[in-house]
């Protein structure tokens, strides 16, 4: 079973940025794309960004490509969205999850783990 545990969410000013890191358990963290969702009131959850299990592909969501960037460590376990330039519309509960396969996507069917997601309020 993998455990997916995010932090570094909070509150912050528009304009201001974030880092969210993601921790995995589990082997097959190295060998499996992962990605970032997001779910603000109201709304359906919705793909943010994703990256590949050797970190040469990644995907991002028109509304935050040039915004924010998504990383892995695989030596960590651990993923990163960091988010810059941050906007009042980008406040949502954020959640981590891994796919079930190598390369990057944007389907929340191709992902299997998720975590219990971390809340981002930007303010004006």
């Amino acid at each position: 079973q993998v455990q997916l545990v995010e932090s570094g969410g909070g509150l912050v000013q528009a304009g201001g940025s974030l880092r969210l890191s993601c921790a995995a358990s589990g082997r097959a963290f190295s060998i499996r794309a992962m990605g970032w969702f997001r779910q603000a009131p109201g709304n359906e959850r919705e793909f943010v960004s994703a990256i590949n299990y050797n970190s040469v592909g990644t995907l991002y969501a028109d509304s935050v490509k040039g915004r924010f960037t998504i990383s892995r460590d695989n030596a960590k376990n651990t993923v990163y969205l960091q988010m810059n330039s941050l906007k009042l519309e980008d406040t949502a509960v954020y959640y981590c999850a891994q796919s079930a396969y190598y390369s990057e996507s944007t389907g929340q069917e191709d992902f299997t783990y998720w975590g219990q997601g971390t809340q981002v309020t930007v303010s004006s």
